[in-house]
């Protein structure tokens, strides 16, 4: 059945709610009044904004205490959207501080709950490399032995309801990266070990541990690694 891309190409047409959906594909929940800073708008206008957003299904808002937060609707709809950056331009870059936003981002950040950019697709191809990722990035045998040897719980993540692996398309890369349940927990593991950091905004910057941790452990050529900062 055709689809009518029109309602969300509306929702997504004012650079201030493309700002608002850019800063919470890392995953996290924000309220109103922190998104409209990052829009460079009023608190009013950042309001009308996010309702646009609501109403169109891509975000949501749920209520903590007396606070409003604003997130992506769910996975689903962030993997849309890195997806839908692979037909987008990049935002002019008016200011230093933007060109290095956008470096860090290309370098290393968070697709809603997973790794993307040059850190992610560096670990998502030593996985494949290794034998433990197959065609469309599916865990093999060898995989799941690799993986339960460092602490990845795979009958936890296979009890839930969401896929185990997906390839998601990365928009800075050109190339897939590792999503699905598989693809978060190798993100939460790498933070638990602190090998990984997150910055602001969505960017993700490598521990001194995590350079010594991910071309040992996990076989990341170390020339793959964004240069650190």
């Amino acid at each position: 059945m055709p689809r009518d891309f029109t309602t969300i190409g509306r929702a997504l047409s004012a650079p201030a709610r493309s700002d608002i959906v850019n800063i919470l594909m890392d995953g996290s929940s924000r309220p109103a009044g922190e998104l409209a800073s990052v829009a460079a708008v009023s608190a009013s206008t950042a309001s009308e904004h996010l309702a646009v957003l609501v109403e169109a299904g891509i975000l949501v808002v749920e209520t903590n205490g007396r606070r409003r937060l604003y997130r992506i609707a769910d996975g689903g709809i962030a993997a849309a959207l890195e997806q839908l950056g692979l037909l987008c331009p990049p935002t002019e870059d008016l200011t230093y501080y933007r060109a290095r936003d956008a470096r860090r981002l290309a370098d290393a950040r968070f697709c809603y709950d997973h790794l993307a950019g040059r850190l992610g697709v560096a670990v998502t191809d030593s996985m494949s490399d290794a034998g433990w990722l197959g065609g469309d990035l599916a865990l093999t045998a060898r995989g799941e032995t690799a993986l339960a040897e460092r602490g990845i719980d795979l009958a936890a993540l296979r009890s839930g309801r969401r896929r185990l692996t997906r390839a998601c398309a990365d928009w800075t890369e050109r190339r897939p990266h590792l999503a699905g349940s598989l693809g978060s927990a190798v993100a939460a593991h790498f933070l638990a070990q602190q090998w990984i950091e997150r910055e602001v905004p969505r960017a993700v910057r490598i521990t001194r541990a995590g350079r010594t941790a991910l071309p040992k452990e996990w076989g990341v050529p170390a020339d793959a690694l964004p240069v650190a900062r």
